[in-house]
């Protein structure tokens, strides 16, 4: 600088000749969200065992490093891919069960799910056409806490939700619940998902109409 010049290019770097020159740091051409969306595409499409670092990198063009840069293992890649997708999963899921009227909640929260598929088709094919131990063969330790407590708050949005319905949340009132809002509309994408399709519309009213029927009455008992 005791030439009074200030070039300044990028930030950090050496001083020549009395000029300090700063070395623009380049940006990544390819984020972490990238790669798990290219994981979640190749699984849904062609099974987890597509789904190999050389597999993902070639598919979206990057380098097999930068790809080792930020996962250490595929299992890592994998779990964390499993992870936000549940994750994305269960958001809208809570939040409709948390409407105020009860009756609207629960069918918002059944119709979440063909909703979420028909957006969501790669990661619905993901969640409910194989489990976590047909992706991830060992669990990543870093990731342990974060799996044990993964499903906690759609546990706890089941539990309020049952209470509001029926005055209590006994095991038959949550049993009525759970299978009316999630294994009624699971079970009724299920054959669209093998097929590779999107479920249509018309899955929704049918949806609809038997969580009604479930729900209005009495809590199903063993």
């Amino acid at each position: 600088m005791s030439t009074g010049q200030d070039r300044r290019i990028g930030t950090g770097g050496p001083v020549l000749d009395g000029v300090y020159y700063y070395v623009m740091a380049r940006p990544a051409k390819f984020s972490g969200e990238d790669f798990l969306d290219t994981a979640v595409r190749l699984v849904a499409d062609r099974g987890p065992g597509a789904a190999t670092m050389a597999a993902i990198s070639s598919e979206l063009g990057a380098p097999t490093g930068s790809l080792y840069h930020r996962f250490e293992s595929r299992d890592l890649l994998l779990a964390q891919a499993w992870v936000r997708t549940v994750r994305e999963a269960q958001t809208g899921f809570v939040a409709a069960l948390g409407h105020d009227d009860v009756e609207q909640a629960g069918f918002d929260a059944a119709l979440h799910i063909p909703k979420w598929c028909r957006a969501h088709l790669d990661g619905a094919r993901v969640l409910l056409l194989y489990r976590r131990e047909d992706l991830v063969e060992r669990w990543p330790e870093k990731l342990g806490a974060e799996l044990a407590t993964l499903n906690d708050s759609v546990d706890d949005a089941l539990g309020s939700y049952t209470a509001r319905r029926f005055g209590h949340s006994r095991a038959d009132a949550r049993r009525s619940v759970v299978f009316a809002l999630v294994d009624v509309p699971y079970g009724a994408v299920r054959r669209y998902l093998v097929a590779g399709q999107a479920p249509p519309r018309a899955v929704d009213e049918l949806v609809r109409r038997t969580c009604a029927c479930i729900l209005g009455g009495e809590p199903l008992t063993s």
